[in-house]
């Protein structure tokens, strides 16, 4: 599958002068397979690649010392390969396992900035020492709403998604698709399976799904119990599965604030579930958007740190957690299907680099998303998962701010009156950064 990152990647490659990439994310959702089969594959002779969790005996090549050319050595003799700097990329993986690895990225950098030196990990910002400045950062998450168009193998769709297109006809199959997506969500395995079965009957591929997104559930469970410890995983384990369940309890209005009574017992208050959400957080499996009640920039200015939803990481893990099936996705007619389509909209701003993310709130009002553009602009964002486009917040918000410009992402077509007061459909999310 292609994934959109590899653009970065590159133009990284084109560089005279380059840090190490350090590619983080979540697990599961392709990292290793962006770096070696997309990006080694098509752009360099070989990938040589040392992967840490599968041989933590190549730990021992960086015992010694961490002179990159000592270490370029150590790997020929390890590995019993050529190297040639100029046309074959190294590739770290799952570099969290080995510091020594993380500490020589340091030394790459500068060093030998000329190398070609990729490295990914999952839960790279629970890592305490850590090279600042000296590495590439990328972040991949699940795939977008785009990358699965992409997946489908539907081109001239994509083609027409880029576009903007509004026509109904295009609405119909791009809703048709985005429907799918809710119940599918991004991660490659599942995606990957969902188009590749896509002669079977429809209750064999969905429950092929369900199965897949049942197991990556189940590895992320026993992560915690890895990287955590035993009393910490069990606490960071309520959170992450209260998560989907404070989402659901909302009706087609917007997603409330995360509740921390009533999580994990004899705990209440914010310092108490501190530590588990920034654990899930550093781990990319949840994110933060922050209400605030005053809509300037900086907008980081004005939020309150025990204040914020929380959102998951990928709206087909999200359903399955609270037993959505692919029908109830197809009809739309679940009570609590708001929170679905802004926990989408979450992922899409995430996807584009644009987090933490913020939203507005004063007494009954609130505006789902304020979005900042290049500009420096702020931009409401008022998410509508049904057909109905009337937005008494939006308008309590413009009577109060006069903003130059309002979206509205609704489940239809939608239209725009003027320049200003926009009205796309909700798959179009990712566009807000053309504002």
């Amino acid at each position: 599958m292609e994934r959109l990152l590899i653009s970065e990647l590159i133009a990284w490659k084109a560089l005279d002068q380059r840090k190490p990439v350090l590619l983080d994310g979540a697990r599961q959702t392709g990292k290793t397979y962006l770096i070696e089969k997309c990006f080694g594959s098509g752009y360099f002779r070989q990938v040589i690649k040392l992967d840490f969790l599968a041989n933590p005996q190549l730990s021992d090549i960086f015992k010694e010392n961490l002179n990159p050319e000592a270490i370029l050595l150590n790997i020929q003799l390890a590995l019993n390969v050529d190297f040639d700097p100029r046309q074959d990329l190294v590739f770290f993986d799952e570099i969290g396992e080995c510091q020594r690895a993380l500490d020589s990225l340091k030394f790459f950098a500068e060093a030998r900035p000329d190398l070609y030196i990729c490295a990914s990990g999952s839960n790279i910002g629970l890592i305490d020492s850590f090279p600042v400045g000296k590495v590439h950062m990328l972040e991949l998450f699940p795939l977008s709403f785009e990358e699965f168009l992409m997946a489908s193998g539907q081109d001239m769709l994509v083609d027409q998604y880029r576009d903007m297109a509004r026509q109904q006809l295009v609405h119909n199959k791009l809703w048709e698709q985005l429907l799918d997506y809710y119940f599918v969500g991004g991660m490659p395995e599942v995606v990957q399976a969902w188009f590749e079965h896509n002669d079977s009957g429809i209750n064999a591929r969905c429950r092929n799904i369900t199965r897949l997104h049942g197991d990556l559930i189940t590895g992320y469970a026993r992560d915690f119990g890895k990287y955590a410890g035993k009393v910490n995983a069990q606490h960071i384990e309520k959170v992450f599965n209260n998560v989907p369940q404070q989402l659901s309890k909302y009706m087609n209005d917007s997603v409330n604030r995360f509740r921390f009574s009533g999580v994990i017992e004899k705990k209440k208050g914010y310092m108490d579930l501190y530590g588990p959400i920034e654990w899930l957080e550093k781990s990319k499996l949840i994110s933060k958007c922050y209400p605030v009640d005053t809509p300037k920039s900086p907008l980081a200015a004005y939020k309150k740190e025990n204040r914020f939803k929380l959102f998951f990481m990928d709206v087909g893990l999200l359903g399955h957690m609270l037993g959505l099936n692919y029908a109830e996705h197809k009809a739309q007619n679940f009570a609590y299907k708001g929170y679905l389509a802004e926990n989408f909209v979450q992922n899409e701003l995430r996807c584009l680099g644009y987090y933490p993310t913020y939203a507005w709130e004063r007494r009954e009002a609130e505006i789902e998303f304020l979005y900042k553009n290049a500009s420096g602009d702020i931009i409401p964002v008022e998410v509508k998962s049904g057909q109905r486009t009337q937005a008494k917040s939006l308008k309590s918000y413009m009577q109060q701010y006069h903003p130059d410009k309002t979206v509205k992402l609704v489940g239809a077509a939608g239209g725009t009156q003027n320049q200003t007061d926009l009205v796309w459909p909700v798959y179009y999310s990712a566009m807000l950064d053309v504002l």
